[in-house]
């Protein structure tokens, strides 16, 4: 229902400089990406999630030990999630040869976000919700519309509809 309502949500974003591909199969994988934008400033790999606490970034170690990054989602520790979305980066980026800079995303559809604050990045990885994501996707950049355009194609093929 999240992949659902957020695929709603950026389906009325789309222009130009905003195409989408929604529910894609990773090559040889059981795996799916749930959206793609690529974008003025790039593409963004989008994970939807439909969770339920507040996300929140845990670190541990640093000075004596290792640094540790944690996402939680309330008390639990979904940490995978991370993984799971670096996973999807590289296969884009495995397509496109560096063409254009690609964004790793968690999206929480209805998680407990404060007011104030709450979005983190965590091992590069934006973790934030629908209301702060769509600004990012529709900011200008330095891609045009054409480029857009051959990505999006570039990316339609070898990653089909799931």
């Amino acid at each position: 229902m999240g992949e659902e309502r957020l695929g709603k949500g950026l389906d009325r974003l789309a222009s130009d400089t905003l195409r989408l591909l929604h529910d894609r199969r990773i090559p040889r994988s059981k795996a799916n990406i749930d959206h793609l934008a690529v974008t003025a400033t790039g593409i963004y790999v989008i994970d939807a999630k439909k969770y339920r606490g507040r996300p929140h970034l845990r670190v541990e170690g640093g000075l004596f030990r290792p640094r540790v990054e944690r996402l939680l989602v309330g008390s639990r520790d979904c940490t995978k999630l991370v993984d799971g979305v670096l996973k999807q980066v590289d296969v884009v980026r495995g397509l496109l040869e560096d063409e254009v800079p690609v964004h790793g995303v968690l999206c929480f559809v209805e998680a407990d976000w404060p007011l104030i604050g709450g979005t983190f990045t965590t091992r590069g990885v934006r973790t934030l919700w629908p209301k702060k994501l769509y600004p990012q996707l529709q900011a200008d950049g330095p891609i045009t519309a054409g480029t857009v355009a051959e990505v999006h194609r570039k990316l339609a093929h070898p990653l089909p509809p799931a």
